[in-house]
């Protein structure tokens, strides 16, 4: 969100500090969460791979969708540690979405959530999502808005102590994500605009900042993609 003006910090960084309170949600997270409820096909049955998976809580839940696998990857070890320590049957490892430790079509449904933003060049990242998925599988990548950071909104987070922190981003437009996801073998499925709406006004309201919600209200919070492998 707006109105912070600390230190940017760098990705591996920031989400250590993050960890402890990491699965408090806030509005980019619900609104990332309506975009992967929309575009995830029917998971029953279904290998899922969630890259930049955090402590693994969203695939903990997934798996009330009976996927035949599913599995995690991060680069923060402290992320993954308490995941396995707060549902120790996860499937989850440290790794960097630019090399992940998966074989070649292996998945069904791969998932990158509020990630790939951390990353300067998109090649990369988006070689290695089209090589972990089968053909005719796809590719849901996430990322914060390109119209929310030109309104100055920055991706920020509160540790456990109450503090403050800003994370590094980098902005890439939507024709830069369909080009390099082409590059890699995927095909540009559909698009979502997650805007500041009433589904995220209760956090707003919780802060006593509904002044700043009406101005924001109908801003792109999160951008969604699908792609087909």
């Amino acid at each position: 969100m707006s109105g912070a003006s600390t230190r940017a910090l760098a990705s591996r960084e920031g989400y250590r500090l993050w960890a402890p309170t990491y699965d408090v949600e806030n509005p980019t997270t619900v609104l990332d969460e309506a975009a992967i409820h929309e575009l995830t096909p029917p998971l029953a049955s279904r290998a899922l791979l969630d890259v930049g998976c955090g402590t693994g809580r969203r695939l903990q839940a997934a798996g009330a969708q009976g996927p035949r696998c599913a599995v995690g990857i991060d680069l923060v070890p402290e992320m993954v540690r308490r995941g396995k320590h707060r549902a120790p049957e996860l499937r989850l490892a440290v790794a960097d979405v630019r090399a992940l430790p998966v074989g070649d079509h292996r998945f069904d449904v791969v998932w990158c959530r509020l990630v790939i933003g951390h990353v300067l060049e998109l090649g990369g990242v988006y070689d290695e999502l089209g090589r972990a998925t089968r053909p005719g599988g796809c590719v849901i990548v996430t990322d914060f808005h390109p119209a929310a950071a030109r309104a100055g909104h920055v991706r920020t987070f509160r540790d456990a102590q109450g503090a403050l922190h800003v994370l590094q981003h980098h902005v890439h437009e939507l024709p830069a994500h369909r080009d390099a996801a082409a590059r890699a073998g995927l095909s540009f499925d559909v698009g979502l605009d997650l805007v500041v709406g009433p589904g995220v006004r209760a956090f707003y309201e919780a802060a006593s900042m509904l002044d700043r919600y009406e101005q924001q209200r109908g801003l792109p919070l999160v951008l969604a993609l699908r792609f087909t492998g």
